[in-house]
């Protein structure tokens, strides 16, 4: 008989050291520092703690659009912390997010630091900061911050949920994997049946809405997310396919999606971005000296 089907929870539930999966290494019941190690700083106002996870790639996309508007305050160090081996458990990452998650902000810019964590926090925190890609106006403005924080909602049923199951759990299991499957369609839908009647999320306007749900549905469209595209059916949702490609073709969203990778093609990672020219002094040379071995993710 599989765990699946005969698991019985006991009365008091305790860690299990040997359960499984691509985070088991990593995977604690408790919060806090785990080392002492300092995070390092540039010179820019901005100093981002991160990875091109979906949830990294939404704040270096929204800092890469900032600046080709023209808002040459949103310059930022854009440093690797790579999750695998507990870089988000250093005393210096603690201290700018204490529940351990890439991304992480530290806002320079002002008389004191400012530390800010959760990507939808650093989202809301730049946008508004900038006067960019949040309509001032309050029925365009809820709307904007409604597909937000639907992303806020939503998206772990897609990364925690169908990801974790479909792609990183120790074995199959249909319950789960359908489960979650189900949900992540019902979300596809959603987002297909508003992007039927707008250009973008929030209407024809291009926002922090679109930014914020690129990276997860976007990219899971797109072939990028779980190699669960077929499974999904994704082609179906013709609409959403419509968006994801227009967001995808923006100078700034590809740079975006490129700051902290370590994995995949070399030519689409820059592990560190101090510098709007480091887009363009990449070598394979400086790729291998900062590991981009693919073990990030």
């Amino acid at each position: 008989m599989s765990d699946e089907q005969g698991y019985t929870p006991p009365r008091v539930w305790t860690a299990d050291d040997v359960n499984g999966g691509r985070f088991a290494g990593i995977n604690r019941p408790e919060a806090g520092a785990r080392h002492d190690e300092a995070l390092p700083v540039g010179k820019h106002p901005f100093q981002l703690y991160s990875l091109a996870t979906p949830n990294g790639v939404k704040v270096t996309v929204l800092f890469e659009e900032l600046l080709a508007l023209g808002h040459s305050g949103a310059e930022y160090d854009a440093w690797p912390i790579n999750i695998l081996e507990g870089g988000q458990f250093s005393s210096g990452f603690v201290a700018v997010n204490p529940n351990a998650k890439i991304p992480a902000l530290w806002d320079r810019s002002g008389d004191q630091p400012v530390r800010v964590f959760e990507s939808g926090a650093i989202l809301l925190h730049l946008a508004e900061k900038f006067g960019a890609f949040v309509p001032a106006a309050p029925p365009a403005r809820a709307e904007v911050l409604s597909w937000l924080f639907w992303q806020m909602g939503s998206a772990p049923f897609l990364g925690g949920g169908f990801g974790h199951f479909y792609a990183y759990a120790p074995e199959p299991m249909k319950y789960p994997i359908d489960r979650y499957a189900m949900e992540v369609k019902r979300q596809l839908d959603v987002l297909d049946r508003q992007l039927a009647d707008n250009r973008y999320l929030a209407g024809e306007q291009y926002t922090l809405a679109d930014i914020a749900n690129w990276p997860w549905y976007g990219a899971l469209v797109l072939g990028r997310l779980y190699e669960a595209g077929e499974f999904l059916q994704v082609d179906t949702y013709k609409h959403v396919q419509r968006w994801a490609r227009e967001i995808d073709e923006r100078p700034a969203v590809q740079r975006g999606r490129m700051v902290n990778r370590v994995w995949g093609d070399p030519a689409e990672q820059l592990p560190e971005r101090h510098d709007a020219s480091d887009f363009e002094c990449r070598t394979q040379d400086k790729l291998d000296a900062t590991g981009s071995s693919g073990k990030y993710v």
